[in-house]
């Protein structure tokens, strides 16, 4: 026997878990069972295409099932499956440490709302460790399939672990749990038919609990004891059954049992297709967005099945990146049993059914957004973002996304789509407008909306970093225009007649402003789309804005050449009538930078010398009183 240490974040996580989730301690049945469902998928698929393995059906493995035992009177229960099994080197990784760095994160993300972090549990992949609010010594012995030899680990759950030899007649796991105090109540058979139910009963294999039965004897008139055997859940693989004979509650019950969420799903959208191709879908949209959803390893959600066998569940060929966040199913008739990860690659069939499942999708969450608000903005709250990922790196499915997202507006609460934007353009509006920036309150006070204020039009509000870089590739909306109002050419067909004379009247001034700044900007011009603010500045429409410029640093793109903005001017500001009038130069090459200076704070760009700014002002301050 060995004696070996957990590793520092088990230790951590054990003793969080059993502190934290003491409200839902049930949850250890759901994920045990989760376990010995994934390994006897995998071995199943394994005995389907690998010949070493065709060679040990006849074993058990042929009629996979999961047992549960329950002894009552020592407050025991073992769990066994005939799955793939572990080794000694799997029982130290896959129980004595955790291996996936995205697991770390689960001691972080911990709230201590018990409901809410009971669902960690299955997303971080941590499951096993959740026996341990029920128990005070956990036994696990294992074979691994191909092998001979057999290993049982042992553990209180605080001081670490044993592994020893030891013997099992068949590939699987065992799994004998010693209850505690605690776990004492699930000595019981009742509660434990009803947490199966509850969580496992579309698992796709047949769940079977042994335990001593009360039945009552009329003769003796007294409840007599008869150890029996029964099947626990229903095994079925419902999502080939038709919509018809499937309950509200069938579907929440499934997505419950395939993703360990504590809450019901937002929607499902099940198909079943015949014809060229044969298949069934059926996915989810999680009511909260999967907590790894912008983590570089977020594990995907939707498991892939050929002809009700499983073959993987970690694809992220099944759907695109940007929809990772639904769960749920994928089952075809005609994909070959042992397709790989590089087959699935450049597999036809796949590719038909994801383009297909794409549309399905799109199409249903149009559906939804028309017949249900209430419910849409319930997804749009958590799914936005991912849906304009969509919009840059899926060409296809553009005008569909483009119809999906919402937005920020200037005349209207809440989000509104581009077809309610478009519904509200004014008769003299030729493309829709919208703004980009990092904040919605800077955006909304920007001098660049004051010509569209003044003349009632609406301009979206685009204040997530990824808008800046969607939207620059994105120039119409069906038959409009979309334009970003920060670009030097937006809003040259509402401006005012009257600007090219006052542009004449304002050249000497342009001049000298364009002179002061020198390289600094592209150009000093006399704006149209001002009416209260005296300058701001735009860029080319080829050109990044300052914001963009920005980020693109932050992410690394050092080279980034300074920004070359337009400044603008507005002629009827009163302080620009009064640098008109103005002879001392110094005076005006300080306005100048301040004019310059004010226009890139309000667009939230930081100043590249604060301290010149600091003392510009102080001398104008000093001149006025």
């Amino acid at each position: 026997m060995s004696k070996r240490e957990f590793q520092t974040e088990v230790s951590q996580l054990l003793q969080l878990i059993v502190h934290s989730l003491y409200s839902h301690p049930e949850i250890f049945l759901r994920e045990l069972i989760s376990n010995s469902s994934d390994a006897l998928d995998k071995l199943r698929h394994l005995t389907l295409v690998e010949d070493r393995y065709k060679a040990l059906i006849g074993n058990g493995i042929d009629s996979p099932r999961i047992d549960l035992d329950l002894d009552e009177a020592n407050k025991t229960l073992t769990l066994s499956d005939t799955g793939i099994g572990m080794n000694e080197e799997d029982l130290v990784s896959h129980l004595g440490t955790i291996a996936r760095s995205g697991t770390k994160n689960f001691l972080s993300q911990l709230s201590g709302d018990a409901r809410k972090d009971s669902n960690l549990i299955g997303q971080f992949g941590v499951g096993f460790y959740s026996v341990f609010m029920v128990a005070d010594k956990v036994e696990v012995t294992s074979r691994k399939a191909g092998e001979d030899k057999a290993w049982k680990w042992t553990s209180d759950g605080k001081t670490g672990f044993d592994i020893e030899p030891a013997e099992r007649s068949t590939a699987g796991t065992t799994v004998l749990i010693h209850f505690n105090e605690e776990g004492a109540q699930y000595a019981n058979s009742w509660r434990l038919q009803e947490i199966v139910k509850k969580y496992s009963n579309h698992i796709a294999f047949p769940i079977f609990l042994t335990y001593d039965k009360s039945e009552w004897d009329a003769e003796k008139k007294e409840s007599l004891k008869t150890r029996v055997t029964e099947q626990v859940n229903a095994a079925s693989a419902m999502w080939r059954r038709s919509k018809s004979e499937l309950s509200d509650e069938d579907y929440k019950e499934l997505y419950k049992s395939l993703t360990g969420d504590w809450e019901d799903p937002l929607f499902w959208f099940h198909t079943r297709a015949e014809g060229t191709l044969e298949y069934t879908t059926l996915f989810y949209i999680p009511a909260k967005a999967p907590l790894d959803l912008y983590q570089a390893d977020y594990r995907t959600g939707v498991k892939l099945y050929v002809k009700r066998v499983f073959i993987m569940d970690d694809s992220k060929e099944l759907l695109p990146q940007y929809l990772r966040f639904v769960r749920g199913i994928i089952d075809s008739e005609d994909l070959p049993l042992n397709v790989s990860r590089e087959i699935l690659q450049q597999n036809k069939v796949l590719n038909s059914i994801k383009t297909a499942s794409v549309k399905k999708i799109l199409s249903e969450l149009k559906n939804i957004a028309a017949n249900d608000p209430e419910k849409y903005a319930k997804f749009i709250a958590e799914y936005n973002r991912p849906l304009k990922e969509g919009l840059y790196s899926d060409y296809a499915n553009r005008e569909a996304l483009l119809d999906l997202i919402r937005f920020k507006s200037t005349k209207a609460e809440g989000l509104v789509s581009l077809a309610d934007a478009k519904s509200r353009m004014q008769p003299e509006q030729k493309s829709l407008y919208y703004i980009t920036g990092g904040d919605e309150n800077i955006l909304r006070n920007s001098p660049l909306l004051e010509l569209y204020k003044k003349k009632d039009i609406e301009v979206l509000i685009l204040d997530d970093d990824i808008d800046e870089i969607v939207f620059s590739n994105i120039s119409q909306y069906g038959e409009t225009d979309l334009k970003a109002v920060n670009k030097s050419a937006t809003g040259e067909d509402l401006k005012d007649e009257s600007t090219p004379e006052k542009a004449d009247a304002l050249k000497p001034l342009l001049e000298k402003l364009k002179s002061a700044l020198g390289d600094a900007v592209k150009e000093v011009r006399a704006s149209s789309r001002l009416a209260d603010s005296p300058s701001v500045i735009v860029s080319d429409e080829d050109e990044p804005s300052a914001r963009m410029r920005q980020m693109m640093r932050g992410m690394g793109q050092k080279d980034i050449p300074d920004p070359m903005p337009t400044l603008e001017i507005n002629p009827d500001h009163e302080i620009i009538q009064k640098l008109l009038a103005q002879s001392d130069d110094t005076i005006v090459q300080d306005a100048a930078w301040l004019l310059f200076d004010q226009a890139l704070l309000l667009e939230g760009v930081p100043l590249k010398n604060p301290a010149s700014f600091v003392q510009r002002l102080n001398r104008v301050l000093n001149q006025s009183i």
